[in-house]
């Protein structure tokens, strides 16, 4: 669960995690679809609550596969019937807490919905561990053809893209920590430094220096 009120028009950008967020602002419930690039809001700053789900959970209590919402932010209304999402933004609306109103309907939600596959919980763990695609595939026991099907329909995209996302992901806890950039590559599982500023600027949108300062 998570809330936030940014400051200044906007707010800063929401850079890709592998994650899908159920969301809740003024009146309306949405879901942010699996990012590859950082994402800017637009308009004035506003409360948001939100509940994010980890890697590869969310399309089985959507029901609609990640890679239709990539690089999207999409009414609810628009992917499950209206009535059922007219309860639920006046669920929300009660609430004292809006973050908690949607963990319970998440919850809820996954109650009455199939688990999710536990292979691709698997391979979020080797693959935010820096281990290659192709050798976590054969530890998998599954075909790189097999993978990638599944990844799209999961992550919104194939496991090269998100073994990148997890390593850029890996190397911002790593440098806000105070690590030294050099440092920070190798630890992360880039060639050097130059390779982290390359895909820090690809998936980012800018330097790592003023990534940490704020952007």
């Amino acid at each position: 669960m998570w809330t936030n009120t940014p400051e200044g028009a906007g707010g800063g950008p929401v850079l890709p995690d592998g994650c899908m967020d159920l969301l809740w602002s003024e009146g309306r419930l949405l879901v942010a679809g699996p990012d590859t690039r950082p994402y800017v809001p637009e308009g004035a700053p506003r409360f948001w609550a939100g509940v994010r789900f980890f890697p590869g959970t969310a399309p089985a209590l959507l029901g609609v596969p990640a890679h239709e919402l990539r690089d999207l932010r999409v009414e609810l209304a628009d992917l499950w019937p209206a009535s059922r999402v007219r309860r639920l933004r006046d669920r929300v609306e009660a609430a004292p807490d809006p973050a908690t109103a949607l963990e319970d309907i998440a919850l809820e939600r996954a109650e009455r919905t199939t688990a999710p596959d536990p292979l691709l919980h698997r391979l979020v763990e080797r693959l935010g561990e820096g281990r290659p695609v192709a050798a976590t595939a054969a530890g998998l026991g599954i075909g790189t053809r097999a993978l990638h099907r599944r990844c799209l329909g999961a992550f919104g995209y194939g496991p090269k893209t998100l073994a990148r996302i997890l390593r850029l992901q890996r190397a911002l806890a790593l440098a806000r920590a105070g690590t030294p950039y050099a440092e920070t590559a190798v630890r992360a599982g880039y060639a050097d430094q130059p390779h982290l500023a390359r895909e820090v600027r690809a998936l980012a949108g800018m330097p790592l220096g003023q990534l940490l300062a704020g952007g």
